[in-house]
């Protein structure tokens, strides 16, 4: 039997194939056989709502209201973030919000403008 990779995500080593794809059974993460460890890392790319690659930089337009954390602030819906930095974690946008302040956004709840 050949030995099977590691998960990319969690490195679990006790992965199994079902069907064409490779499953963790830990993390429940799923990954093509012939994709690469490179291609695969979450941290690589960030993509918007919208499926759009998002850099250090770019504006972005909040697409839902978000409250805000320990605040009875509301973050409003078409609120526009400019220069954005991508930083690793849950949170994966840091960025400074007018009227607000300083925060940390998750890259689903936001679109490239």
């Amino acid at each position: 039997m050949a030995k099977l990779p590691a998960c990319p995500q969690c490195n679990s080593e006790y992965t199994y194939e079902d069907g064409v794809l490779l499953v963790c059974p830990e993390c429940a993460h799923e990954w093509s056989a012939t994709e690469t460890a490179e291609s695969s890392d979450p941290a690589a790319v960030v993509r918007d709502a919208n499926g759009n690659e998002l850099n250090d930089g770019d504006t972005v337009t909040v697409i839902k209201d978000l409250k805000v954390k320990g605040s009875s602030s509301v973050v409003k819906v078409g609120t526009k973030v400019k220069n954005i930095r991508l930083v690793d974690g849950d949170h994966d946008i840091d960025c400074k919000v007018d009227g607000i302040g300083p925060m940390k956004l998750k890259s689903e709840f936001v679109k490239k403008a």
